[in-house]
Parts: structure tokens; sequence; C-alpha cells
């Protein structure tokens, strides 16, 4: 293997770690709540917890690699996530599993942004296009293959195995690295020391961490509780302060001018939009599918296949459409056939049948993204020059996990209050026995789920799976309606607001995956420095 092989490689295993892991964890969340509890509100913080330190830091990596080598930056991100998977996969509470999984997403932040400033470095420019497209297709099939590969581990061993396994990749990752991973140039006398803006990426990380904290409690603690209060308050006053910073800071990780361009600003919007109603699509159908619907980790994480396999086949060919007729009528009429097909999911109940019932919702939902996240990432970069479209590609993806981010938190909360107060409407009048009582107000706590009923009297276990069923379907559409809300908000931002800009500046085609499956091609084009000769 020579260099530019290696360099490869090692990208591709670097970030395909990254990319199983975070589509494994949906399928293995039951499994975790089952043995460390911490109900609905726990599932959410061991997703949120790492969208939030990912989101929050993202912005900043590119700028750890220009200061500090993309080579070590790359090997740290890698190390560190195995070292983290270890802690998550060795967690004897919630609590230390979400702290560790915080930590995963400082790793995922260090380790994605390197491994494209690696391959920008090592291939010269004619040849970085089909480098970057082959490492994005490989982190594709990482989103493809983690549900199903994750579920079967889970069937068969522990959800801690999932963890556990990263630890083999890792390792190998690291191997290639030092032998084939270049180090850059050191900066000439004279040269400018690249900024960090720490302080931006503190109160970003504060600003986005309190109305996660209190959107997600509340359910728990009432709007009331000074702890939900001061966690929505207080992180609403440090994202001002960091709007704020960026808007004077010298080198903001975040600037603000870029949000002057209409295509710019109103496709960003669009993306919080869209990729909210995605990530809620794929938190609570796992959910629903295991706890409610009785399918196997690995029946729930087979349905993956469906929107990963389909845009492989058609994503490029829309984007090449689009590339000819223009991003913006894709980007309306795409949002729309996703809803369609979360509407599709309002049918479901307690006995779901993969080809009547599920199969038509899914093929919608992924005709709608194939045909909508091509086009939108090539707009949001057509309105950045070459000198920032980098920071516009991070701009763009940190919008998409910030968008996860508060869609889970935000909505998480809202399904959990219809839940309990459709448990209590649903038992209202009905004479429990003081086990059956215990039973269900541990229920409450935990969304989407029919609790275990063996210990019960016979008349209290039909009574109560019959009341928490119910309350659980009636959850889960209110959740797919919410989605397809904001899916259609999304559509009517790409028909009102984005305009057509020219095919030359960005080709739709050559950003496939958009922020679903990584960097989109654009950013191989920014110059960056050329690595030392060997």
């Amino acid at each position: 293997m020579n260099t530019k092989q290696g360099a490869l490689v090692a990208a591709i295993l670097g970030t395909t770690v990254v990319s199983v892991d975070a589509t494994v964890i949906n399928v293995a969340l039951p499994a975790i709540g089952d043995d460390l509890g911490g109900g609905l509100a726990g599932q959410q913080w061991v997703v949120n917890a790492y969208l939030l330190t990912l989101a929050a830091l993202i912005l900043i990596s590119g700028s750890l690699a220009d200061l500090f080598g993309e080579r070590r930056i790359f090997g740290l991100g890698v190390a560190a996530f195995g070292v983290t998977s270890v802690l998550c996969a060795a967690a004897p509470t919630i609590e230390v599993l979400v702290a560790a999984r915080a930590l995963q997403g400082v790793s995922g932040a260090l380790l994605t942004p390197a491994a494209l400033a690696i391959l920008i470095a090592v291939f010269p420019p004619e040849e970085r296009g089909k480098a970057i497209g082959t490492w994005t297709a490989w982190s594709g099939v990482g989103l493809l293959l983690g549900p199903v590969l994750g579920g079967q581990i889970v069937d068969s061993t522990s959800w801690r195995v999932v963890f556990a396994i990263n630890v083999p990749l890792v390792l190998g990752t690291l191997a290639i690295a030092s032998r084939h991973v270049p180090e850059v140039r050191r900066r000439t006398a004279g040269e400018p020391r690249p900024h960090v803006d720490i302080h931006g990426a503190v109160l970003c990380a504060l600003g986005l961490a309190g109305p996660t904290f209190a959107l997600i409690q509340q359910p728990g603690y009432g709007w009331g509780s000074p702890a939900v209060l001061i966690g929505l308050l207080g992180g609403l006053a440090f994202f001002a302060a960091f709007l704020r910073h960026e808007g004077r800071a010298r080198e903001p990780m975040l600037p603000l001018g870029l949000f002057d361009r209409p295509n710019f600003r109103w496709g960003n919007l669009e993306t919080l939009s869209m990729y909210g109603g995605l990530t809620l699509f794929i938190f609570f159908v796992g959910l629903f599918l295991q706890q409610v619907a009785g399918y196997s980790a690995l029946e729930a994480g087979t349905i993956g296949l469906v929107p990963t396999g389909m845009m492989f086949v058609l994503s490029r060919r829309f984007g090449a459409l689009a590339d000819r007729y223009g991003p913006r009528l894709f980007m309306g009429i795409g949002p729309f056939v996703v809803a369609a097909g979360f509407l599709g999911m309002l049918r479901l109940d307690e006995r779901v049948s993969f080809v009547t019932d599920l199969l038509p919702g899914l093929l919608l939902f992924s005709l709608g993204i194939s045909i909508t996240v091509s086009p939108l990432t090539a707009a949001v970069l057509a309105d950045a020059d070459e000198s920032n479209a980098g920071i516009a590609s991070a701009v763009n993806n940190a919008v998409a996990r910030t968008a996860g981010l508060l869609a889970t938190a935000a909505v998480g909360a809202a399904l959990a209050a219809s839940y309990t107060s459709a448990v209590t409407r649903n038992l209202e009048g009905e004479r429990l026995s003081p086990e059956a009582v215990a039973l269900v107000e541990r229920a409450r706590d935990r969304a989407l789920n029919v609790p275990d009923v063996d210990t019960l009297p016979a008349r209290d276990r039909f009574v109560v799976v019959e009341a928490t069923r119910a309350a659980a379907i009636d959850a889960f559409h209110l959740g797919m309606l919410i989605a397809a809300g904001l899916l259609v908000v999304g559509g009517l931002i790409g028909l009102l607001k984005i305009r057509n800009p020219d095919p030359q500046d960005v080709r739709c085609a050559d950003c496939p995956g958009g922020q679903l499956a990584g960097a989109p091609l654009e950013v191989a084009e920014v110059p960056r420095r050329e690595p030392a000769p060997a």
C-alpha cells in the first residue's frame, strides 16, 4: 500500500467506525433501557449527549488540525474514540454511559474533519474528487450496515458488544495511519498561527446543553422546577452570548456574515427543519418497533436498508437532474414526499407487517430524501466562495446535528407528556392492585413502551397492557405528525425562498449523500497545505 492508498484506507476506517456507531445506537436503546434504566429521558440522553458535543465542537476541529497537524488530530480522535467506546461498553449506570457518549462526540468532532483534511493534503487536486467520493461512499456503507450489525449483536450477545467491537477497528486504523499518513509541512516563518475559537465553542456547548437538559428533564421535573427553568433560560442566555461573541470575534468559528447570503440562510433553515424530522423518524421508529410492536433489534435495524440502499441508487441521479433544472424544485418537492412517508406511519399499531404496513411509508421516505439531500447541500455551498467553502460545509454539518439534538429533546418531551396523560385517561375508573399501580407509575417514565406485567394478577395484566399500549401508539403517532410537519415547513422554505444558483458553482451530483454521509465534495476544492516530501 502506498501513501495515498494507506491514507484513504485510514480515513475510511476511522470515519466508518463513527458512522456505524451513530446509527447502531438506535437499535440498542431498548436493551440499554432494560439494563440500565433511565426511561425515555435516559434513552434521549444516550443519543443527545453525543450530538451535543459533536455539534458544538465540529466547527473548531479544522482549526485544531491546522494548528497541530492533520495526522496528529486524526490519531487523537481515533484513539479517543476507542477509549470512549470501552467506557461505553463498561458503563455501570445510565449516567456513566451518557458521560462516555458525550466524550465520544468530542472524539467524532476531531476525527471526521481531520480525515477529510488528510485526504485533501495527500491527494493532488485532480485526484481529490475520486478519493473523497470513495470516502463518503464507504461512510454511507457504515450507515447502512450499522443498524443491521448492531441488531444482530444486540440480539445474540449484549448491547455492550456494540461499543466494544470498535476497539479492533480503532487499533487497525491507528496502525495504518502511523505508517501511511504523512506529516504536513510546518508553518513558515511569519505565517500566521491558526486561531482556535475555544471561547465560542464553550459558549455554543453551554447554549445547546441548557435547553436540551430542560426539554428532556421537563416531563419528570415539570416546567416549574428551578433546574428546568435555569437550564432553559441559562442556555438561551449562553447561546445569545455565543452569537454576540461570534459577531465580534476576529476569527469566529461561525462566520455570521455567511447568513447574509439568501441561499445559505434559507438552506440552513431548511436543513434544520428537515434533519430534525429525519432524526425524529430514526429515533422513535426504532423504539416503537421494538418496545411496542415486538420487533427484535435485528428486525428493527433491517429497515435502514431501504432508505440507505435507495439513496445509493438514486441520490446522484437526482443530483444530476437538479444540476439541469436547478435545486429549488427538488428542495421543495422532496420534503413533501418524506412527509407523506411519515404520515404513512400513522397506520402502525401493535401489529406491524413489514410489507403492508411499514414498507410503503419507508419507500416514500427513502424517495424523498434521495430527491432532497444532494440539492440541499449543494445549494447551501453554492452561496459560499472558494475561500469559505470548507467552513460553509462545516456550518451546514453542525446545523444538521443540532437539528437532531433539539428535535429529539423537544419532541421527546411532548411524547412523554402525551403518553403520561393517555395512560391516566385510559386507566380512569379502573381498580388496580397496589402492585399494578406501582408498575404504572414506573411505566410513566418510559414512553413508547409496554411494561412487563408477568408479576401482576391476570385482570391487571390485561388492563395495564391495553392502557399503556394504546398510550404508546398515540404518542408515536404524535411524533410522526410533528416530524411530518417539520418536513412540510422545510419543503415550503425550499419552494418559496431558495433561488437556483449557477450550476457551475457546485454540482449537486457531487454531493450525493449530503450531510447524511459526510462532508460534500466541494470541500475538496478549498486550497490547503501540501504534505511535506516523504
